[in-house]
């Protein structure tokens, strides 16, 4: 669709878009109406009456439930669905990150895929000679090139794929839950990439389930709810407003399933005390004397330790401040970043930090690995169990290379007798 009659400062309007989709009982009934011309179908619309516009240089998270309609529209925006209803106007090149490597040929080789599927995108053979050497230099695939696809890892395709999609600068950038693909060297590249397109003036719209990645990334919000726009805006106040959603229907879910006694775990708390731990990427949870990778260059946790932790199960704190060491490799020369959480042991959120965000980093030992020492001084808990994760994180703070996640409790006795969860900073006047 032309986008001729856009002002300058525009890349991309949807005005009342909707997608339709006919579900039919069976195929019988399918070929019925197309005989009969009968409306024998059920109508489900994934998205109905969408509006809004991306800005040069914008940043926009697309945010929303499963089933919200967030892959239809960005399928729609990249031009792989027509839509039902409405119209899209946009300007530039699209270059849409969504299922990488499915419309590659599994009897073609590397090389081959290059310029069929390249040709897909609107890359010319011409123009594909000059990308190629770049294309597979960035993937790192060398004489696999000239190997068939089908004798590719599922990680040499998403590599190649990724090299393919982002080899031309585009003027619209269109990702679908794949920021971070292939292996941590290559992970980095992809991000360093993403990033690179937005310093030149790339407008991107980012979906994602990671609020933390929609956080680091979006000066912008989408909140689609049941195929329709529920709140578009700055990214804080809409994530946040998303956030309680997620909150109260996890808090619903809790009541229906233990039943209006409120039994079961987790049924005593209110609903504003009952988060999602989505804020990073979840993996499994490692044991406190750590998981580590001895990949040559492969970052990885080393070890997590609390100062003054006694007997017990958990174990008790013996100390007013919480110490925590972490001891982390780094990948090659660079400078890591480690992030840290606490949480009541219900999974009730508490405080995460991370270095990058509050200008530190660890410092580097004489063996080479790198070390963070965090305090909470006098820590401000009441009594309870309470339970610890680390991150890892690469120089820039967004890829996260490791996760030790919930993998430590503690207990905490506090002299104070009164209820509640923390000591909040106060003065009485």
């Amino acid at each position: 669709m032309s986008g001729t009659d856009l002002p300058p400062e525009l890349v991309l309007r949807v005005d009342g878009l909707g997608k339709e989709y006919r579900l039919y009982a069976s195929p019988r009934q399918r070929l019925k109406a197309l005989l009969t011309g009968r409306a024998l179908h059920h109508s489900h619309w994934a998205l109905r009456g969408v509006s809004f516009e991306l800005r040069r240089g914008q940043c926009v998270g697309v945010i929303g439930d499963n089933g919200a309609g967030k892959s239809s529209l960005l399928k729609l925006l990249a031009g792989t669905l027509q839509p039902s209803a409405g119209r899209i106007d946009r300007v530039g090149r699209v270059t849409a990150i969504l299922e990488l490597g499915a419309g590659f040929h599994p009897e073609f080789t590397g090389r081959e895929n290059l310029y069929f599927a390249g040709s897909m995108i609107g890359i010319g053979r011409e123009e594909m000679a000059r990308l190629e050497p770049e294309i597979v230099a960035f993937s790192g695939l060398g004489d696999a090139m000239a190997r068939p696809v089908k004798t590719y890892s599922s990680g040499m395709t998403v590599r190649l794929a990724f090299a393919l999609v982002t080899a031309v600068q585009p003027d619209v950038l269109i990702i679908d839950e794949a920021l971070a693909v292939g292996d941590q060297r290559f992970q980095k590249k992809c991000v360093e990439r993403i990033m690179a397109f937005k310093a030149n003036g790339c407008s991107i719209l980012f979906c994602s389930h990671s609020p933390y990645h929609i956080r680091t990334l979006c000066d912008v919000a989408l909140w689609l709810e049941g195929g329709r726009v529920r709140e578009m805006g700055p990214t804080e106040p809409v994530l946040g407003a998303y956030e309680m959603h997620t909150r109260l229907a996890q808090a619903a879910e809790q009541a229906a399933e233990h039943g209006p006694d409120g039994a079961g775990a987790g049924a005593a708390l209110p609903p504003e005390m009952v988060v999602s731990t989505e804020e990073l990427p979840a993996r499994a949870a490692a044991p406190a004397e750590g998981r580590r990778s001895d990949a040559a260059g492969t970052a990885s946790i080393v070890s997590v330790t609390l100062a003054n932790l006694g007997e017990g199960d958990p174990p008790l704190l013996e100390s007013r401040d919480l110490v925590a060491t972490i001891v982390v490799r780094g990948q090659g020369d660079e400078r890591p970043n480690v992030g840290f959480m606490i949480e009541q042991s219900r999974g009730v959120g508490i405080t995460s930090l991370a270095t990058h965000e509050e200008g530190a980093a660890p410092r580097q030992r004489a063996d080479g690995l790198w070390e963070s020492v965090l305090t909470f001084p006098d820590l401000p808990l009441h009594s309870g169990e309470y339970v610890v994760s680390a991150f890892l994180f690469d120089a820039s703070g967004l890829v996260v290379y490791e996760q030790w996640y919930q993998f430590l409790h503690f207990r905490f006795v506090t002299p104070t007798l009164m209820p509640g969860l923390v000591r909040l900073p106060h003065h009485w006047s």
